[in-house]
């Protein structure tokens, strides 16, 4: 990946809906320059796809917390994430150190849903328990990059 490469991803991180045009004239290339190097790194996995970021609260989904999963011996995270991806509102999780296996977002519109979603995921045969965190208020939300 050279600086032009750089460049246009940098482009694509403050705006992923900016036209090939648009990007051409920050970066100094056509439109079918920039298609082509886009191209290439959608191909070489250095891009891995394209998102939108919307705002939970807009949609209704105004419960927030955090679960702490504990697995019944070794689950590989594979499989942890297999039984993970059958629930909805967990729009993130991830294998963390410490005596918890993995640490589980969840997204739900009310404290009842919230509670279900839970449910279902201590009904998962390689789940022993959970402890889960309801978010009271964002503190710092800052955009990935």
């Amino acid at each position: 990946m050279d600086q032009i490469d750089q460049r246009i991803v940098g482009c694509l991180l403050q705006d992923g809906r900016a036209t090939y045009a648009e990007i051409g004239a920050t970066v100094s290339l056509s439109a079918p320059a920039v298609k082509r190097r886009v191209d290439r790194l959608l191909a070489s996995g250095a891009i891995r796809g394209f998102t939108v970021v919307v705002d939970p609260a807009v949609l209704g989904w105004s419960t927030e917390a955090y679960l702490e999963v504990h697995c019944k011996g070794t689950v590989a995270p594979a499989a942890l994430r297999r039984s993970l991806l059958a629930v909805p509102e967990i729009v993130g999780a991830c294998t963390v150190s410490g005596s918890a296996d993995a640490l589980v977002h969840m997204l739900a519109e009310d404290i009842q849903q919230l509670e279900r979603a839970i449910e279902r995921v201590r009904d998962e045969p390689n789940v022993d328990r959970t402890e889960s965190t309801i978010v009271l208020s964002r503190l710092i939300d800052r955009p990935r990059s």
